[in-house]
């Protein structure tokens, strides 16, 4: 497959996301799809940000950071019971097994992004905010969370 048609085929997944549905409504592979790609806009747009950050663009990294934060809200719904093979997913069976804290987890991560947003304006070090309150919650979720690949 070709870069392009991926970038097609993730763009569209995304604006697909962005209005209301049911979960319960879409199939296996569309919610596993779905997660992917939202995982894969915050991972692009934290990329995004840091690049903005570093040359101080501290405004046209804030749409991005609150794209990001809604995104890891909506992912509290792409991880039903039903959802926990197939589709090459990385996600490993301690979500399930520890539903509670991998939620409370997406919920700091949606809320740390936006005190992100609100801490870059006056930040003497950018990159120490960045990394406490973007890069770690990344960490904290992949180490317990997501198959290593």
């Amino acid at each position: 497959m070709t870069q392009r048609i991926r970038i097609i085929k993730t763009l569209i997944i995304a604006f697909s996301l962005s209005f209301p549905f049911s979960v319960n409504a879409q199939s296996v592979e569309e919610i596993i799809k779905g997660r992917k790609a939202m995982f894969s806009e915050n991972y692009q747009n934290a990329k995004k940000i840091s690049i903005l950050l570093k040359s101080k663009k501290i405004e046209e990294a804030k749409p991005l950071l609150k794209k990001i934060s809604d995104n890891y809200k909506k992912l509290l719904d792409y991880f039903p019971e039903n959802s926990k093979e197939g589709f090459k997913t990385e996600a490993l069976p301690s979500i399930w097994e520890n539903k509670d804290e991998f939620n409370a987890l997406m919920q700091k991560a949606s809320d740390d992004i936006i005190k992100l947003a609100k801490a870059i304006e006056t930040a003497e070090d950018l990159r120490k905010v960045q990394k406490e309150l973007m890069w770690s919650n990344c960490t904290a979720c992949h180490s317990r969370f997501r198959a290593p690949h």
